[in-house]
């Protein structure tokens, strides 16, 4: 007759060297940077983010100006979503913030790609792809105001001459105007993608890629299954950027259309300008609020969700 012995799982232990490394880093951390470290620091967030936050929220309850204000609750929200125009602005808002971040992703991959790729002036071409963002966004919208001006634009002179007749309403059109700073946001912003998806790339280690050649993957092959989810976390960080962005944008908006012709480019952060200009205080209040809430709403969890995904890499 045999007995059996039940051997009960030993608990994996780490390496004693790497618990004192851990350790010694959380002791290190705690010493460098004792708790008074923080305050001023602390002090200038909740002053000029906390507090004006706080007061914004209470402002949108009320009917205010410069010296009184009467608490009237939700009327500034209710009148908000009573105006068409209002509501057709946070739809703008939407589309602009929803495709000025999807066109930045996918071209700031692609330029990525090509400028890693040992071609000529490779340097030079990543300078001219940056440029744009160190341009102001109020320098960028007046001169594209002038360029794409419907009677003296130097882009619809060129469309006359290669297609002939008149060329669109960039600015002008209704059905045109907001697409049209779309481009202009993308061509602005898409440096800095360009850059962060550089930086992404670059990280990967060669042997991934000399992995693939040895398996005889073609270039195709190497972006879908080695660029594509490796360089993620830099696809996390230029979807949240450009989608913060792009929800708040004003002043490529104001100095291009100021929002028009009529409504047709107006955003929530437009409309909030022009209701300060009219002296409703507490309407446009309660629009920033909106505003705010919009984009905690789409950032945050979507934020969340590619943190998740990044982890699980």
């Amino acid at each position: 007759m045999s007995t059996s012995t039940v051997v009960k799982p030993t608990k994996r232990r780490e390496p004693a060297a790497k618990t004192r490394q851990r350790t010694s880093s959380r002791n290190f951390v705690t010493q460098a940077y004792p708790l008074w470290f923080h305050i001023p620091a602390g002090v200038i967030f909740i002053t000029l983010f906390v507090v004006p936050t706080l007061l914004s929220f209470y402002f949108a309850f009320t009917r205010w100006t410069l010296f009184d204000s009467t608490f009237i609750g939700f009327d500034n929200f209710i009148q908000f979503f009573k105006e068409p125009s209002l509501i057709n602005s946070l739809w703008h808002t939407l589309v602009y913030g929803g495709l000025t971040s999807g066109l930045k992703v996918v071209l700031g991959m692609l330029l990525a790609v090509v400028l890693t790729a040992p071609i000529i002036a490779r340097g030079w071409l990543r300078s001219v792809t940056f440029f744009p963002v160190l341009i102001s966004s109020v320098g960028v919208g007046l001169t594209f105001k002038v360029l794409l001006d419907p009677f003296h634009g130097v882009v619809n002179s060129v469309w006359s001459q290669i297609f002939g007749g008149d060329g669109p309403g960039w600015l002008t059109n209704p059905d045109l105007a907001l697409f049209s700073i779309i481009g202009i946001d993308v061509w602005k912003g898409l440096g800095l993608a360009t850059l962060i998806y550089i930086a992404g790339i670059t990280a990967i280690p060669t042997e991934y890629f000399e992995a693939a050649r040895v398996d005889g993957a073609n270039s195709w092959n190497v972006f879908r299954s080695v660029i594509l989810p490796l360089s993620f976390p830099a696809t996390s960080t230029v979807i949240t950027l450009s989608l913060i962005g792009g929800l708040k944008s004003f002043d490529l908006i104001w100095t291009t259309t100021g929002g028009g012709p009529g409504w047709a480019s107006d955003v929530i952060a437009s409309v909030i300008y022009k209701q300060y200009q009219a002296g409703f205080y507490g309407l446009s209040t309660a629009g920033n609020v909106i505003l705010f809430i919009v984009v905690t709403a789409i950032v945050f969890p979507l934020n969340r969700w590619l943190l998740s995904k990044e982890a699980s890499l």
